[in-house]
């Protein structure tokens, strides 16, 4: 016996439910912008992925506001057309938790959660010296997915890691020194400290 779900019969928050439970896990982009003024915003989001390495694209998902206004992070992007992808390990995990309380616009969240701002190299917007890595963006597309959405993609122009992270000559990234937490379902989240190996069919 199965249990079905036609998407078409749920409410939005049914089908939100299903999703986040079930898509698992779901990487954590700590993201990093500045408002037209030079002001930083940070927050997290799970709705995250790397779709493409050449060109080098990944992408996010932005709620608007219940308005349909923008929040911070999407208003940001459209004025400034960068962003900046800041992955979360365990060792800021309650610090990006600090970072996605709402906030009056204009309050800097990294400074509320004890995160160090660094200036980007190619783009305004700063990258967190606590996290293990991070990827400075431009805007490449912006699809709008009704009024409650956007999916932003951004082409990857730079990228920091912290020392120990990353084989500079092989360029072998170590899944422990990142050691990123993922989101599950509601409000538990996961490491990914336990791993396997599966290696890839040869044809």
């Amino acid at each position: 016996m199965s249990v079905s779900f036609d998407f078409k019969q749920l409410s939005e928050r049914e089908r939100y439910k299903l999703m986040i439970g079930t898509i698992i896990p779901r990487p954590i982009a700590l993201v990093t912008t500045v408002d037209e003024n030079g002001r930083i915003n940070a927050a997290p989001f799970s709705f995250f992925n790397c779709l493409s390495a050449d060109p080098p694209i990944l992408a996010i998902g932005v709620e608007n506001n219940a308005d349909m206004s923008f929040k911070d992070t999407g208003h940001n992007i459209r004025m400034t057309e960068v962003f900046t992808v800041n992955i979360v390990s365990f060792a800021i995990a309650e610090a990006m938790h600090v970072c996605g309380a709402r906030y009056p616009r204009g309050v800097d969240e990294l400074k509320e959660a004890g995160l160090t701002a660094m200036p980007g190299e190619k783009v305004a917007s700063p990258f967190i010296a606590e996290a293990p890595a991070a990827f400075e963006c431009k805007r490449h597309v912006t699809l709008e997915l009704g009024r409650s959405r956007q999916i932003v993609m951004g082409e990857i122009v730079y990228a920091h890691y912290r020392d120990g992270v990353v084989d500079p000559e092989r360029l072998h990234v170590d899944p422990a020194a990142v050691d990123a937490i993922a989101r599950l379902g509601g409000d538990t989240c996961a490491t990914i400290r336990d791993r396997f190996e599966m290696l890839t069919p040869k044809h």
